[in-house]
């Protein structure tokens, strides 16, 4: 999971040439952005396009067993405003978080093993709570700001935060799955794209090249060097394969909070000048469109798409900045 920063994107529905132009500032949209707007729609092409998601139906809250330990929005869904003094982790923090990472990455692998055409994403979700109380942690989505479910599973167009719900996978789908443990005081998170099936060579290529824009990022992580140098890899990377990078969401610091003040942008950004030092640990997780970066969110609040409507896929590891570069701690 990850925050939401404050970007204007276009609307699902252009405004016509005498309105206002979306972007707010005053002027006609056929003197601001209508003639970009055409250019990125002639860019697109219909082979960017998916079927098209819809909702469907959401079964309630998965309960979990009282003796294990919650985070404090368990209850509320309202996660304390408090964030840590520093982003650099104490050794007993790191060693709970090498932990909580490690059953991450294997709630996934099991969550994982079961894509297939037919199965819900709410029966990934079932599989995936399973999992996570069988290793005596929390699901950290579950009603985290009030989401409803345990695990994130995005398909095809929807770029994050996706709620599973009773529609089946279908055979050339991709859906991302994007899961979080809370296990002794400590987050561990992690996510993946996963095709089902048979899928076409864009989505396979789209696929690869994501992960691919992962491992760049975590590449770059060095101490003493800007958080910036990694949305600078990750971005070149995509723009030299002709794919854009979401904008709009980002990687976090992570541990005893969900979510801590730290953001890690997967686009060069001149302002994100943090220097990582030793002991930093956050989530790296780049969202990788076949089309534009826009996106806009559908009326549940939470589940995010392409404006455009073009496939995108995500990786993401949880990482620890070390005295030599980087450890990856979401691994089985």
């Amino acid at each position: 999971m990850n925050d939401v920063s404050a970007v204007r994107v276009p609307p699902a529905v252009l405004p016509k040439p005498n309105d206002p132009c979306w972007c707010g500032n005053g002027t006609k949209y056929k003197k601001c952005h209508r003639g970009a707007d055409a250019v990125e729609a002639r860019k697109r092409g219909p082979e960017t396009r998916s079927r098209g998601i819809r909702p469907g139906v959401i079964s309630p809250m998965r309960t979990v067993p009282s003796h294990v330990q919650r985070p404090d929005y368990a209850a509320s869904g309202r996660p304390a405003r408090v964030y840590p003094p520093t982003e650099i982790k104490t050794p007993d923090v790191i060693a709970r978080m090498r932990r909580a990472c490690k059953a991450a990455a294997e709630v996934m692998n099991i969550t994982a093993s079961h894509v297939r055409p037919g199965i819900t994403t709410d029966e990934l979700d079932a599989i995936a709570h399973e999992e996570y109380v069988k290793r005596g942690g929390y699901p950290s989505p579950l009603n985290y700001h009030g989401f409803p479910k345990s695990i994130c599973t995005s398909v095809n167009e929807v770029i994050c935060h996706g709620i599973p719900d009773n529609r089946a996978l279908e055979e050339g789908d991709i859906v991302n799955l994007d899961i979080t443990i809370f296990l002794e005081g400590v987050h561990g998170d992690c996510s993946a794209t996963y095709p089902v099936g048979t899928v076409d060579p864009d989505s396979e290529r789209l696929v690869r090249v994501t992960r691919e824009c992962l491992m760049l990022g975590i590449e770059a992580v060095k101490p003493g060097r800007p958080i910036n140098d990694i949305g600078k890899a990750i971005e070149a990377h995509a723009t030299q394969n002709g794919m854009g990078v979401v904008r709009a969401y980002c990687g976090h610091g992570i541990g005893e909070r969900f979510h801590t003040a730290l953001q890690i942008p997967h686009h060069f950004d001149p302002e994100a000048k943090t220097i990582m030092e030793p002991g930093m640990t956050f989530t790296i997780e780049p969202m990788i469109t076949l089309g534009h970066w826009h996106h806009r969110v559908w009326d549940d609040g939470w589940t995010a798409v392409t404006a455009d409507g073009s496939r995108t896929a995500q990786f993401e590891h949880t990482i620890l900045v070390t005295d030599q570069g980087v450890d990856i701690l979401t691994v089985a």
